[in-house]
């Protein structure tokens, strides 16, 4: 891969170029739109571009499906439009068809310009000043049925919509022992059925992609009876728009909904049904994941990269990392998946979905569908889980996953309460696969969970492991959570008990743990922050003008801060790892007071709370209402624990119930190693392991090679990824600052997923 120039010399390149970018949405809208627009437009005006709005294309500036443009006279107006402008790069934000229709376009554009020139609409000059056209496209789709990207635009919020739906009618289900038959959107792909299925631990999901077997309808019966016989009260079955059986027939929520009423409930329950739809899915806030600033500001870099031989290009974010991707090689591979399904090769089409897709499909057969007894592995081994540090939203669905699929696995397993607190008190017992039932939206730690570190009640510890004979250990938290790992890890030289198997997976609001990218919770709080700061910016429409100081949870860790004031437009995030003076505030006040004079209402600035030990919040606030007299007024609010509290969000269910899944059969593969003479034995780095996201993938490293990467007094890694966005988040907020480039999303080539063979 060629080495990307310097981040000077590019712009140095790009000064005085003079070119025009411009930017519509087509097809159907999505959440987030409006934010992939904004970046494009003020990432364009950083690097001295003009932009153009073009309309109707909610979004801010219209969306619509255009049939004109299908001719080829239309394209050949909207070739004189573009011309007459000056515009030669277009971002296009829409679904494969707007995006299929673009790169149509940039095919046939030299030959519009020869037709425009021979009918005199424009002379040799114009065509020749014009005579590249380049394309970026951005997947606007809340089905996610875009192949290539981890993510569409919008998909997130949907997922949040279906998921309040869901967490909504259990109560009702619960109470009057009902089953809730879901219908979700997707015509043609089963993300959303499939991954609120996996979120909400539905019963059974009903997808395009991989039809049910002939005698589905007694298969799913059967399931819903052995649920309700371990002692649930409801059952959820998520149905896509799109789900047909083995040949093509279409199976409707009230095809469903018939067979569980007459066939299933043999006892006095009720099926109801419940259509989330396009009208309900649609209109609400992005979501946090779904604001797509990065992806409007990669697509300008993209743009202004492109030359005459780059392909057009679909930007997106795989993991935490831009990602730009040839168009028609995504287009073709989607295509691919409706010809898979079209000749009734499903394995084929869910390979061709992507790895991501795979994994949700096959964790979700792996914790829904519980295994015979007399099929189950017998391992003989016991497998202890618990929760250490402070609670965060998702840690109960790392549990539940933890627990099914260790049980899966052929282990015996055992929750700890109380952290290594309740570990060195003997709060220990088994835990089954039905006492998990109902934990992946519940919010919080049902375990419970306490900062406790277990380095002063080792004897304890190591006493309670011989009596329970407790063979590997999973511990879900915080930085403490670390730190407990690694004290039972340099305790093995003196304790034979903690020479066992033992994985920490990260879960903490305040995303500070060395060795991973993110943390289960984090999302959580993300959203909790720029849902609150929407409807406080809110709060200000038609009143004077107002500035509101939010103060953050993180420690001293300024994640939170950062990536949701990115997410929420904030004017400045005041953080620790980012030291700032009373030059800078003054600096922020002015800004804001230039902003305020140009008719902009409201202003926002979010503060880390141990950002700095003199600039506090109540200091912040003070200031910025003193030197803002006559222009603005100041409200500030501290958000605290409502971050860390509620139901965790799609994101967190879904993150923690792959990451612990992961962690579980890791652990399975340790112990099957280390099992010599009758006995489990491991003291090697590698069995002490932190599981956490690095970039793209989830990744095993031992917590004692960690050691280097940690700032142990303030908490927070050395290093963090995070701290690339802040010059963009400052860009947004139309600050003259420097981007960094050398980190952006290069050309790379989609992966298809070939079938293992025998």
């Amino acid at each position: 891969m060629a080495k990307r120039q310097d981040t000077k010399k590019f712009f140095e390149n790009l000064s005085g170029s003079g070119k025009s970018i411009g930017v519509l949405t087509s097809g159907g809208d999505a959440q987030g739109m409006n934010a992939a627009v904004r970046a494009v437009v003020r990432m364009g005006i950083y690097v001295g571009a003009k932009v153009y709005f073009i309309h109707e294309g909610g979004t801010v500036i219209g969306s619509a499906r255009c049939k004109e443009f299908r001719s080829h006279e239309g394209r050949l107006k909207a070739a004189h439009h573009l011309v007459q402008h000056g515009i030669t790069n277009l971002c296009v934000i829409g679904g494969d068809g707007s995006l299929t229709g673009a790169n149509l376009f940039r095919e046939e554009w030299s030959g519009l310009l020869e037709e425009l020139v021979q009918q005199g609409l424009i002379d040799q000059e114009a065509a020749q000043n014009n005579s590249e056209l380049h394309i970026v496209g951005m997947v606007g789709s809340i089905d996610n049925d875009f192949c290539g990207t981890d993510m569409t635009i919008g998909t997130d919020s949907a997922l949040h919509r279906i998921i309040e739906v869901v967490d909504a009618i259990m109560t009702t289900a619960q109470s009057h022992q009902r089953t809730f038959v879901l219908e979700v959107m997707g015509r043609h792909c089963g993300y959303l059925a499939l991954v609120s299925a996996l979120a909400c631990g539905a019963d059974w999901v009903l997808i395009p992609e991989m039809p049910p077997e002939d005698g589905w309808e007694e298969q799913m019966c059967q399931k819903l009876s052995e649920s309700r016989s371990r002692g649930s009260r409801l059952n959820i079955i998520i149905v896509a728009e799109g789900a047909t059986d083995r040949h093509g027939k279409a199976i409707t929520v009230d095809n469903v909904k018939d067979v569980s009423t007459l066939t299933c409930d043999k006892e006095e329950t009720k099926s109801r049904t419940y259509r989330c739809g396009n009208n309900f899915i649609r209109p609400n806030w992005p979501s946090c994941i779904s604001s797509a600033s990065r992806m409007g500001v990669e697509a300008v870099l993209a743009l202004l990269e492109a030359s005459a031989t780059t392909p057009a290009c679909v930007v997106s974010l795989c993991g935490n990392q831009a990602v730009r991707l040839p168009l028609m090689e995504c287009v073709q591979m989607t295509q691919d998946v409706q010809k898979a399904m079209d000749e009734k090769n499903f394995e084929e089409a869910v390979r061709l979905r992507g790895r991501s897709f795979e994994n949700n499909l096959n964790t979700y057969k792996l914790l829904s569908f519980r295994k015979a007894d007399s099929e189950l592995p017998h391992s003989s081994f016991n497998v202890a889980v618990l929760n250490v540090g402070a609670p965060a939203a998702g840690m109960n669905a790392a549990v539940r996953s933890a627990v099914r699929v260790g049980i899966s696995e052929g282990h015996k397993m055992f929750a700890v309460n109380d952290g290594f607190e309740g570990f060195y008190k003997g709060q220990i017992k088994e835990i089954k696969w039905g006492d998990v039932g109902g934990w992946t939206g519940q919010g919080g730690s049902i375990l419970g969970t306490k900062r406790t570190l277990p380095a002063k009640y080792l004897d304890k510890i190591a006493e309670q492991i011989r009596i329970h004979n407790i063979n590997a250990l999973l511990v879900i938290g915080g930085f403490e959570a670390f730190l407990g790992v690694m004290e039972l890890s340099a305790a093995r030289e003196k304790y034979n008990e903690f020479c066992v198997p033992m994985v920490m997976v990260p879960a903490t609001v305040s995303n500070n743990i060395p060795g991973s990218d993110l943390s289960i919770g984090a999302d959580t709080a993300l959203n909790a922050i720029t849902d609150t700061c929407d409807r406080i910016k809110q709060s200000a429409s038609g009143t004077k003008r107002r500035v509101f100081i939010i103060e953050t949870m993180g420690g001293y860790c300024g994640y939170l801060a950062s990536v949701g004031g990115l997410a929420a437009g904030a004017d400045a995030v005041y953080i620790y790892e980012e030291p700032f003076d009373i030059r800078d505030l003054q600096s922020n006040v002015e800004h804001l007071t230039e902003k305020m004079k140009t008719g902009i209402q409201r202003g926002l600035v979010l503060r880390n709370e141990n950002s700095n030990v003199n600039f506090t919040t109540d200091f912040i606030y003070q200031l910025y209402s003193e030197e803002g007299k006559g222009v603005f007024d100041c409200r500030k609010n501290v958000l605290g624990h409502m971050q860390q509290g509620g139901a965790p969000s799609p994101f967190d269910r879904n993150f923690g119930t792959k990451i612990s899944a992961k962690a579980i059969q890791w652990i399975s593969k340790k112990l099957k190693e280390s099992y010599k003479e009758g006995k489990v034995f491991a003291n090697t780095e590698d069995t002490a392991c932190l599981l956490g996201m690095r970039r793209r993938a989830l990744v095993f490293q031992p917590v004692v090679q960690l050691k280097e990467e940690t700032d142990f007094v303030h908490r927070i890694p050395k290093e963090q990824w995070w701290l690339k966005l802040r010059p963009l988040m400052k860009i947004l907020a139309k600050y003259k600052t420097s981007y960094d480039v050398s980190d952006s999303g290069q050309l790379e080539h989609v992966t298809r997923i070939r079938p293992k063979k025998d």
